[in-house]
């Protein structure tokens, strides 16, 4: 019973340290004031609000659907594990050595409904928070500490910490703009970025190291 209550938090703890440095909500923090500058405050909260809820649910979906994608192109778990990996590398290094933020230079949108794009996709859950939680649930699949069901539901609850996360720190964006700065904001995203590659740089060794030990990699050891 200890063994699975570990477990159970470890891999929380996993869903969290993967997906939070990529959906950086930080970033979204620093273009938010340009692109709600039309909305009033309660408008602004609630199109957070939404676009968290929107977020949680676009990442579940691509998890519970991740197995049902992989069968259907015929894609291996090395395969992609090492595109996952590769995919969440180029968003660290592109966060890391990129050019840094400039709020003034975000979008001004005059849209009402911001809620599903800009703010859930691509900005919280991009192509590669979608590739991590693909990888995720082929990982549901491969461990054997935990039921699949019960692997689910865990991996499931640390995206809810994740945008309940993502939430808290939208809701407070005027307060953190205000006192992080551009600065501050761009050094905890090029922080964020190293971590990143070191999640991806993770991901493709899992992927090359399946890829060694899978026999149908090597047919002539037949």
């Amino acid at each position: 019973m200890e063994k699975v209550i570990f477990e159970i938090f470890a891999t929380v703890l996993a869903t969290i340290s993967a997906l939070l440095p990529i959906t950086n909500p930080l970033i979204t923090v620093s273009i938010l004031p340009g692109m709600a500058a039309h909305l009033s405050a309660a408008e602004r909260d609630s199109q957070v609000k939404r676009a968290c809820i929107y977020m949680a649910g676009i990442l579940v979906t691509f998890l519970l659907a991740g197995a049902l994608i992989m069968d259907f192109f015929n894609i291996s778990i090395p395969g992609l594990r090492i595109a996952g990996g590769l995919i969440v590398s180029y968003f660290g290094f592109d966060m890391l050595f990129g050019e840094p933020h400039d709020a003034s230079n975000a979008p001004n949108n005059s849209k009402r409904d911001i809620s599903f794009t800009p703010l859930a996709m691509p900005s919280l859950s991009g192509p590669g928070s979608i590739a991590v939680v693909i990888s995720m649930s082929t990982g549901v699949h491969t461990q054997t500490a935990l039921p699949v069901w019960l692997g689910y539901i865990t991996v499931v609850c640390g995206i809810l910490l994740v945008a309940y996360i993502s939430w808290l720190t939208l809701r407070a964006s005027t307060k953190l703009y205000r006192l992080l700065g551009e600065d501050g904001i761009n050094a905890i995203s090029r922080i964020m970025g190293f971590l990143l590659i070191c999640i991806g740089v993770q991901f493709v060794i899992n992927g090359i190291g399946n890829l060694l030990h899978d026999p149908a990699f090597w047919p002539l050891a037949k």
